[in-house]
């Protein structure tokens, strides 16, 4: 009997996965203070603001470590190399906690500009940092960590009924696709001040059903995780084993032998979350050596 080639599997048995969120709001309302509460923070300070001794003892306490820009917080592709090798490297850290993001994007902007002089034109500075963003959130989302990505708030503009620019609300500093790539974004506010402080989340984009769109919530680490499940938020990570050495060179080896349809082994990259076989992890690749060892079959 021919084997079947459909790999979807029942809706009750994939794994829930932790948390990716996107927070923004202004300055001082708690974003970074509530961050720190989630379970085991590796806290990534690119704004290097965090350094302060009451935020390094609230992250000692929680079991998390802190790495700014001296470890190399405002380098692009250093951050990619730190999320990579907490996806797969075996460590007791739960959380990835980025602040802010907004730093880090607009920084590797002005680099490029710097960079590129009176050749800038037509938006030539964003090229790569946004390709380092997309490699970025690659890895966040392969990750099993929880992922609480802060941002600055910026203006939306828009045209009021007499045709005038106005402000007409708010929206997240960086890269403007960014919404689209994780599950949820909070617009973090503090009504109060004080003792007498209350801080509440407006939910804007989510993919969540315990977090609909538009709802307002009460903004902490506690309300949080009740909501999401803090059995799913606080469980044990599990590494990605990544492709050994003898597997990429086996597939190689292989699409020497096997024409391949155009743009299947890029559908196999993008499905893994991958740029290269070297990042697929061993059991995706172990299914591509599969499907071709099948086409060697009479």
């Amino acid at each position: 009997m021919r084997k079947s080639k459909l790999l979807a599997v029942d809706p009750q048995h994939v794994e829930p996965r932790k948390p990716k969120v996107l927070i923004f709001g202004p300055a001082g309302v708690g974003k970074t203070w509530a961050s720190l509460d989630f379970p085991g923070v590796y806290y990534i300070d690119t704004e290097g603001g965090a350094d302060l001794p009451k935020y390094r003892t609230k992250l000692k306490a929680a079991g998390g470590v802190y790495f700014g820009p001296e470890q190399g917080a405002l380098d692009f592709d250093t951050v990619i190399s730190q999320i990579e090798a907490l996806a797969t490297e075996r460590h007791s850290y739960r959380t990835i906690v980025i602040d802010s993001i907004t730093k880090i994007f607009s920084a590797a902007i002005s680099d490029e500009q710097a960079r590129l002089g009176d050749l800038d034109a037509f938006g030539a500075s964003k090229k790569k940092p946004i390709q380092q963003m997309k490699r970025l959130i690659k890895w966040i989302n392969r990750a099993d960590l929880n992922a609480v990505i802060i941002a600055h708030e910026k203006d939306v503009w828009g045209k009021n009924e007499k045709g005038q620019q106005e402000a007409i609300g708010k929206t997240f500093d960086g890269w403007d696709k960014l919404e689209y790539e994780l599950h949820l974004v909070l617009r973090i506010f503090q009504i109060g001040a004080g003792e007498n402080a209350r801080r509440y989340a407006n939910v804007g984009k989510s993919r969540l059903s315990g977090f609909p769109s538009g709802e307002r919530i009460d903004w902490s680490y506690t309300k949080f995780a009740e909501r999401y499940g803090r059995d799913v938020i606080e469980k044990e990570v599990v590494p990605v084993v990544l492709a050994s050495a003898e597997e990429v060179s086996e597939i190689n080896q292989l699409m020497e032998v096997v024409k391949l349809p155009d743009g299947l082994v890029e559908k196999w990259l993008t499905k893994a979350g991958a740029d290269s076989f070297e990042e697929m992890s061993s059991e995706n690749i172990q299914a591509c050596i599969s499907h071709i060892k099948g086409k060697l079959t009479p």
